[in-house]
């Protein structure tokens, strides 16, 4: 039972297959269309809906398909219209190649019921296709010595068209060489060729470029292209040549190996085997050549390998061949002349032979200093030779002879400026190039004095402290000798000469190798000021040079004098001063004066005045000056006082350290009318004294405005007059002592009030302190002629003078310079 179910299923499905098959049978039919190939997009093709009986209506429903065979999509149906039109570029070459029938086949699938129809559309073919060569430029190469009518088969190009459009015609471009040979119908298996109408000539024409076109007859024709280039292959139909046939060089002698001598060129017609050359000396050139030159075979060149000596040969003839490599090899010949040119290989020689070194610095212009002889074995130009010595040189070459020549002194020597010469002389010969020689002479310059020892300055100032240890090192001098050796060996010495009555050697003495100049003994700044003498320097040369220096040495003053007393007058003893005192005097009165001098100067011989407290400590009615060691009282005396007042002075020096001296002043009271007479005669001196000097206020003042205004003049005046005039005095006596005037500022005096001295080593002792006196009334006594000042005491005890005016002048030099650089003081009394 269920055999025959199964068997009821088999059969049913038959019987649909059977019918399903009935169906296609029956929808099947085929349509045939056409198309040109590359019609555009959206070209017509046909109703394919109205040629397969399909209404519009019913194609989408029945599910329309087209399906192209593995075709692509170039044909669509627009299924609004049911029209076929093309979808995509259609190419008849690419979809059949060069078939002749090309056509897309089409199935048609449609649903309810099932229908399948086929479409048949044909791609007609266009000339869209040019004709084609294999490429665009092919090269031929044929020798030249191919016969005429040689025919060289070419390939010829193809259509991708079809039919007409695929037939091709050929055409040559015109040329001299060549036809083209084209078959005919029958003999399509007879490729294209080229016939050779003309001999080829590669020499004439290496190269022919021919064009092949070939067009077809579609429409419109179309063509194509392609270029031959014939290369003429060369046959060896020429022999090389050279440009000429004799080459004529010039070499100079003694070049060095593979010196360059010429390259020739030699040039063949032919090309490849043929072309190339091959240079050689010829088989018969002599064995000599070839030890002397080398050829290069390729490029033609020419080098030494020997030794070329004008000498030996002044020229030689090589003979050249230039072979090519074609078969039979073809050669070319030609000859090298080469000249040998002699050239200046020997350079001078030079021989000196000295005869006076070394040279002295004073030596006679003219010497002969060196022979000098020049050796030249070249002949001609070459061996001419002129000599001639190195500029800035105080020499010169003289000529004696052919080729000898003496070297002189030309110019004064100076040891001093060059010690040392070292003189070139070159000799050059007259070849081209110019051969030269050098020698060297050591001209040695000996020394002679004829230098002076020199000092770095004419003169020199010394300050030496007074009080100086004996042999103490106070200077050094020195002297420098330009000379050499013995020459600039300097000795020291004193210029002697007398100090006073003292030789210069006692004050100082210099070491005759250092230049030290010691002092002998201490120096007193109130004894010898200035010390000025000179210093000689001697070489130790024959004859000796010498020179001197002057030494000005200034005696620094130093505080080692103490003040001096001066206490004159009645019952005055040593160091005490006695003075009768009215007791009617008032206050500020004057009753006494104390006097003082220091030996020193400048501030260590400035004084001043202390009045001593009294002992136990009572108020002394007195009082002293500070700077004018007056002792005026502080008030009237009365009764109360004492008869007889015991006051102590100091007197003191502005030295460092200060030193002092103390005065005893007894003043003995008395009244009125017991005053002894000459008290009253000292008082009536006083207080005519005070009156004078009250009454000449107006005109002090007047005389010390004209006096000051004449102070610079007067100076002049008789600094001129003292610099001018003769000595008139010993050197270097002690001059009498004088008193110098004291006033409000105190006293200023110079070494036991003595004329102050000066001694140099030029003439006798001169005056330094000058004292001018604007003041009224004048000091008593007058300025001498020498410069002395005198001053003594008034009736008043008072010294007159009001203004003095010191100046330190060492008129040893008699400078402007000086005058003014040492003054001393300038104060007013």
């Amino acid at each position: 039972m269920l055999y025959s179910s199964r068997g009821d299923q088999g059969d049913r499905n038959l019987l649909l297959l059977f019918i399903i098959l009935t169906a296609w049978e029956t929808g099947s039919s085929q349509v045939h269309y056409s198309v040109l190939e590359e019609a555009k997009h959206g070209t017509f093709v046909g109703h394919i809906a109205q040629d397969l009986r399909l209404e519009l209506a019913e194609m989408v429903p029945r599910l329309f398909q087209l399906d192209s065979k593995g075709r692509g999509d170039l044909l669509e149906v627009n299924l609004q219209n049911g029209v076929l039109f093309v979808n995509s570029r259609i190419d008849r070459e690419e979809l059949c190649g060069r078939s002749a029938e090309c056509s897309i086949h089409l199935e048609v699938i449609v649903d309810r019921p099932l229908q399948v129809f086929h479409v048949e559309v044909e791609v007609k073919d266009i000339n869209d296709n040019p004709p084609v060569f294999p490429g665009t430029q092919r090269n031929l190469f044929i020798a030249e010595s191919r016969p005429l009518d040689s025919r060289f088969p070419l390939e010829g190009a193809s259509d991708a068209d079809i039919g007409e459009n695929a037939l091709l015609t050929y055409r040559l471009s015109s040329n001299d060489y060549f036809s083209l040979d084209v078959p005919t119908t029958d003999q399509q298996v007879k490729p294209l060729g080229l016939v050779l109408r003309k001999p080829l000539d590669r020499e004439e024409s290496p190269e022919l470029h021919l064009v092949l076109t070939a067009t077809d007859r579609g429409k419109p024709e179309l063509t194509g292209t392609v270029q031959f280039l014939v290369k003429v292959l060369d046959a060896n139909d020429n022999a090389p040549a050279f440009d000429r046939t004799l080459y004529a060089v010039k070499l100079p002698e003694n070049v060095p190996n593979a010196t360059f001598v010429i390259k020739l060129n030699a040039s063949d017609l032919d090309e490849g085997l043929n072309g190339d050359i091959i240079y050689s000396f010829s088989s018969d050139v002599s064995p000599d050549i070839k030890f002397k030159f080398y050829i290069d075979s390729l490029s033609g060149k020419i080098i030494t390998i020997g030794h070329i000596d004008f000498e030996e040969s002044k020229a030689y003839k090589i003979p050249v061949e230039a072979i090519d490599k074609g078969l039979p090899a073809l050669a070319g010949h030609c000859t090298v002349l080469v000249e040998v040119v002699d050239t200046n290989d020997f350079a001078p020689e030079l021989i000196i032979k000295t005869l006076w070194l070394p040279v002295k610095e004073d030596a006679q212009l003219g010497t002969i200093i060196a022979l000098i002889s020049v050796i030249d074995r070249d002949e001609g130009a070459n061996g001419q030779v002129t000599c001639s010595v190195m500029p800035h040189v105080p020499f010169k070459l003289v000529s004696t002879f052919k080729n000898y020549y003496s070297l002189v002194l030309d110019s004064a020597l100076d040891r001093e400026r060059v010690a040392n010469y070292e003189v070139v002389v070159t000799a050059r010969d007259g070849g081209s190039p110019s051969l030269s020689a050098t020698a060297s002479v050591s001209v040695e310059v000996a020394d002679v004095n004829d230098n002076a020892p020199a000092f770095a300055q004419p003169e020199y100032t010394v300050l030496v402290k007074e009080n100086n240890p004996p042999g103490c090192h106070i200077f050094t001098v020195s002297a420098r000798d330009a000379d050499a050796q013995e020459n600039a060996l300097v000795s020291y010495s004193l210029v002697e000469r007398r100090v006073g009555e003292r030789a210069l050697s006692s004050y100082v003495s210099v070491h005759a190798e250092s230049g030290k100049v010691y002092a002998l003994q201490p120096l007193d700044h109130e004894e010898l000021e200035l010390l000025q003498f000179q210093v000689s320097a001697r070489d130790a040369g024959v004859p000796p040079l010498g020179s001197n220096v002057t030494l000005q040495v200034f005696v620094l003053d130093e505080n080692d004098n103490a003040p001096a007393l001066l206490l004159p007058g009645p019952g005055g003893g040593a160091g005490s001063l006695s003075q009768l005192v009215a007791r009617s005097v008032g206050a500020g009165h004057v009753v006494a004066k104390v006097r003082a001098v220091d030996a020193d100067s400048g501030y260590n011989a400035w004084l001043s005045y202390e009045l001593q407290p009294a002992a136990g400590g009572a108020h002394s009615p007195f009082r002293v000056g500070l700077y004018t060691g007056e002792i005026s009282t502080t008030r009237a005396l009365d009764e109360a006082d004492a008869p007889r007042q015991r006051l102590l002075v100091l007197v003191k020096d502005h030295g460092e350290p200060a030193l002092t001296a103390t005065a005893t002043v007894l003043l003995s009271l008395e009244d009125s009318g017991q005053a002894p007479k000459a008290s009253t005669r000292a008082s009536t001196g006083a207080a005519g004294a005070e009156a004078a000097l009250v009454d000449v206020n107006v005109y002090l003042i007047i005389a010390i405005c004209a006096v000051s205004s004449l102070l610079v003049l007067t100076l002049l005046l008789y600094t001129a007059l003292r610099c001018s005039a003769p000595p008139s005095e010993g050197a270097c006596g002690p001059g009498k002592r004088t008193l110098v005037c004291s006033s409000a500022v105190g006293s200023w005096s110079y070494s036991q009030q003595r004329r102050q001295r000066v001694c140099s080593g030029d003439g006798p002792p001169k005056a330094d302190l000058m004292a001018f006196s604007p003041s009224l009334p004048p000091c008593p006594g007058s300025v001498d002629a020498t410069g002395d000042l005198q001053a003594s005491l008034d009736s008043s005890g008072k010294v007159g003078c009001s203004n003095i005016l010191f100046f330190y002048v060492p008129y040893a030099t008699c400078t402007w310079a000086q005058v003014f650089d040492y003054v001393i003081w300038i104060k007013g009394c």
